[in-house]
């Protein structure tokens, strides 16, 4: 969101017609997890590769993973099963392989499960409920397993896979979307908005893509956290854009691959 110089300047503002995609507050839509207007059933089956690079899209590739999504059922209820495989490339180490695998609710995008494995020795498996969060974590070098038991103010969509809430919410030019996230290195859900900009035209490792441009920013400061790139098919995120703390940029391109023939 952009603030106005007036408001800087702390003067009171005039009345000003909002430019094009700058949301009116009647077009903001305030979500939860577990509200009515977010529906994870736009997401189908599929498989994407994803490349992540620092600086420009033709540095060196810092690390790549797969995503494979599948549809399944828990006690009766739809769920949403996420198989992510990649390996990150350290300048001056061996290469880390990771597997991440997450359970979410089909229509809510509530989170259920999150176990991840590296291959440096690190682990976590959580069960989320709600609000309570409960599993184990082992750090990579270390082999005490630590216990983990935490209450969230809030529940919170997966702060990793944040770019599923808009699509699941609905693309409309000029339209902002409020909803918390977390992650498993936070004891609780962070507010961030989601400004949808319009249709734009973005470079995908050499094929020009017309994509919904996306900005997601943390409330409390309205940081710009990350512009997203997405489709209303697969494989839905196509163009990432995170700005770091050195000033460089992590940029990530993703495209659809075919899915394993083991589901």
């Amino acid at each position: 969101m952009i603030a106005t110089l007036c408001v800087l300047l702390g003067m009171p503002c005039p009345a000003v017609p909002v430019p094009p995609g700058i949301a009116q507050a009647s077009d903001t839509i305030r979500v939860e997890v577990g509200s009515k207007e977010v529906n994870g059933k736009v997401y189908a089956p599929h498989a994407a590769r994803v490349r992540v690079r620092i600086g420009s899209d033709t540095s060196r590739v810092v690390s790549e993973w797969t995503n494979e999504l599948t549809v399944g059922d828990s006690a009766g209820r739809a769920v949403h099963r996420w198989v992510t495989k990649g390996t990150q490339y350290p300048p001056n180490s061996a290469p880390v392989t990771w597997e991440l695998r997450q359970t979410y609710d089909a229509v809510t995008l509530a989170p259920y499960g999150y176990l991840s494995e590296r291959s440096n020795g690190a682990r976590t498996q959580l069960v989320i409920n709600g609000t309570s969060v409960r599993g184990t974590r082992k750090l990579a070098g270390d082999t005490t397993v630590q216990q983990v038991d935490v209450t969230l103010d809030r529940g919170g969509f997966f702060a990793g896979a944040s770019d599923l809430v808009p699509l699941a919410v609905g693309f409309k030019e000029g339209r902002v979307m409020t909803a918390p996230v977390w992650s498993p290195t936070m004891t609780k859900a962070e507010m961030r908005i989601f400004s949808v900009i319009g249709k734009t035209p973005v470079n995908v490792e050499g094929t020009e893509v017309v994509a919904w441009k996306v900005e997601e920013r943390r409330q409390s400061d309205r940081q710009l956290m990350a512009t997203w790139y997405l489709l209303e098919k697969s494989p839905y995120m196509v163009y990432g854009e995170v700005p770091l703390p050195n000033g460089q940029t992590q940029r990530m391109s993703e495209v659809e691959i075919p899915m394993s023939s083991k589901r």
